[in-house]
């Protein structure tokens, strides 16, 4: 049997590391306040975005409505990692989108809204969508959730 071990250690690394950059960010440098802070020019820099919705600040309903349903696709990932026990790589991808689904839900808990912070520009184009960290692991977990895993659980 496979211990579910590596995703959890994942989903409390990438909340804990979201939570920290968002503190180090949008608080000490004070980003909430100036609005924008270059940091690479002309490719990364960081822009204050309070989102209220969901991907690209889509409306989807009341601050509630999206942690509930954070919380029950996190809870449905961990059903199906319990049930599937796949393997280490699966596992991290499932901790990667758990941990990043956490660290937005505290945001919406403590702001209301979930603080995007980074943005990336390139070759004469201003993106005008901000995401964090745990937009990021969401992402890469989601990614590595579909390429990664075969459907087929893990012998017991």
């Amino acid at each position: 049997m496979t211990s579910l071990a590596p995703m959890i250690r994942m989903a409390i690394f990438i909340a804990v590391f979201d939570q920290i950059t968002k503190l180090i960010v949008v608080h000490a440098m004070n980003l909430k306040e100036l609005g924008v802070i270059l940091v690479w020019q002309p490719f990364i820099l960081f822009r204050m975005a309070w989102n209220k919705g969901i991907n690209f600040g889509i409306p989807l309903g009341s601050k509630w409505v999206l942690i509930a349903l954070a919380l029950a696709i996190c809870a449905w990932i961990v059903w199906w990692m319990n049930r599937d026990r796949p393997g280490p790589w699966v596992q991290l991808s499932a901790g990667l989108v758990l941990g990043g689904a956490v660290g937005n839900v505290i945001d919406r808990i403590i702001y209301g809204a979930v603080a995007d912070f980074l943005n990336v520009t390139c070759c004469g184009y201003e993106s005008p969508w901000s995401f964090n960290v745990a937009d990021i692991a969401i992402f890469l977990g989601a990614v590595g959730l579909v390429f990664l895993s075969n459907g087929e659980p893990e012998p017991r």
